[in-house]
């Protein structure tokens, strides 16, 4: 099993899923594959939640495209926990992020690109978690620069 997933075509998904659920068919509605409940009747980072949990399977290949945008802080976490089952059960993930969250998986071979081209970094000299470092530890003084 395979996906490559951006944000901008999940709500398709979610559409072609509810339209082909209303044609009758012989076999079982496809929205149960996804959890039972219309991707469209749930938040957005529910509904990739719900994705991730019911369709992405062992002995797979997925592709994502800032899975973040979808998902707070805590559902990052949420999500670092079922790639983790996944992985575990022999797949694998290729994710396009800035989240710092999601970056600190243990082990997580982080690739930037630059001008450069395309550097092997280890996670404490990426950008993204320099600069959330940086304003966790000291957001008053950031937001007086940022506001001068």
């Amino acid at each position: 099993m395979g996906f490559f997933l951006r944000a901008e075509s999940f709500y398709n998904v979610a559409s072609e899923i509810d339209r082909l659920d209303e044609e009758p068919s012989m076999g079982a509605r496809i929205i149960d594959s996804y959890g039972g409940k219309s991707l469209h009747a749930q938040s957005h980072g529910e509904s990739f939640l719900s994705l991730v949990l019911h369709r992405f399977s062992g002995s797979g290949l997925y592709l994502l495209d800032e899975p973040e945008a979808a998902l707070s802080p805590s559902r990052q976490m949420s999500l670092i926990t079922r790639i983790h089952d996944l992985i575990l059960k022999r797949s694998q993930f290729i994710i396009a992020t800035h989240s710092p969250i999601i970056m600190a998986y243990p082990n997580a071979w982080i690739y930037m690109l630059n001008d450069s081209g395309i550097e092997k970094v280890p996670y404490t000299e990426t950008e993204h978690y320099q600069v959330t470092r940086d304003f966790m530890n000291n957001y008053k003084r950031m937001l007086e620069i940022l506001m001068e």
